[in-house]
């Protein structure tokens, strides 16, 4: 019953990639200088995870509303306005340079984790849901920290 279904876990696990990359290239110079020439500066380094970071968190807001809609009342109304926080999050903590950027958006996907949290504890989100927001969210805030040593 608690089992991820395939789909979702396949598609977060894809989802990972961009952020994976984004510390690779951190790790090994010679990775960041190939992706450089062969797709561009911005799929390098700390900014593609910041980049990709800041839509993803933003594209949760939207995972998260779609929780609020099972709910009813006066919870309804709590969900919709928690649901809209990581992608105002987003809006106003991202820029002031990358490692700023960097700390604001592991402090929102740590933030989003507790919301996950609340929804799936009301029982609005899947009974796995936690399971793979708990794997999937380590591994984003580790990708994130090691951009912040560039």
């Amino acid at each position: 019953m608690n089992e991820i279904p395939r789909t979702p876990l396949i598609l977060a696990l894809a989802g990972l990639l961009p952020f994976l990359w984004s510390a690779l290239t951190v790790l090994w110079p010679d990775l960041a200088i190939w992706t450089q020439r062969v797709v561009g500066p911005r799929f390098v380094g700390p900014y593609v995870g910041l980049f990709y970071g800041a839509v993803i968190l933003s594209f949760m807001s939207g995972v998260l509303w779609g929780f609020a809609t099972r709910m009813t009342g006066p919870s309804a109304t709590t969900g919709y306005v928690l649901s809209v926080i990581p992608a105002l999050w987003v809006f106003f903590t991202q820029g002031g340079g990358a490692y700023q950027a960097g700390i604001m958006l592991i402090l929102g996907f740590a933030g989003i984790l507790a919301l996950d949290w609340l929804f799936w504890r009301d029982g609005v989100a899947p009974n796995w849901w936690m399971r793979l927001r708990l794997v999937i969210t380590a591994v984003v805030v580790l990708c994130l920290v090691i951009g912040l040593t560039q």
